[in-house]
């Protein structure tokens, strides 16, 4: 199905709102892991910049499907990760002032990063490319980029 051009598709409004609510509450929950601890907020600020990547990547190809064009949809995606900031300052605002507010926010997080590895990650990577010739060596790379991403959390720990 084409974009049509007379105004773009719905799909732009979803996917700009989808992702200003995702992007406000990585602003939350950066803010709210910096309450925790340096190390947690370092933590948490990486992991949320290395899948934001790919995510924003998405996203620009969402927008220039839906017929936007390329610099309207790198501006509208720049407005939609500045949502991290407004969520940032009301994480930081909240939280500071309330402690129950920050025990609830990081295991919410955490909890949503499980469901989103669990439900829409890990069933990717059982599918692979479907050969066997490269099935171990696919297997391989993704046992390493989760062993590094450990040794990064592990890392960060004795930082702080």
């Amino acid at each position: 199905m084409l974009p049509h051009k007379a105004h773009p598709h719905h799909l732009a409004v979803m996917n700009l709102v989808g992702d200003g609510v995702h992007n406000f509450m990585d602003g939350l929950v950066i803010a709210v892991s910096y309450l925790v601890s340096v190390p947690a907020g370092i933590a948490t600020t990486l992991a949320v910049v290395i899948h934001e990547v790919p995510q924003e990547i998405g996203d620009f190809g969402i927008l220039l499907y839906s017929g936007v064009s390329k610099i309207k949809a790198l501006f509208l995606n720049f407005l939609s990760a500045l949502v991290a900031v407004v969520g940032a300052i009301v994480g930081l605002v909240i939280g500071s002032g309330s402690q129950q507010f920050v025990s609830w926010i990081l295991p919410f997080a955490a909890g949503g990063f499980l469901y989103i590895a669990g439900t829409d990650l890990i069933p990717e990577l059982h599918k692979g490319c479907g050969c066997k010739e490269t099935f171990w060596k696919e297997s391989a790379m993704h046992f390493l980029a989760m062993v590094l991403g450990m040794g990064l959390m592990l890392a960060l720990k004795f930082v702080g």
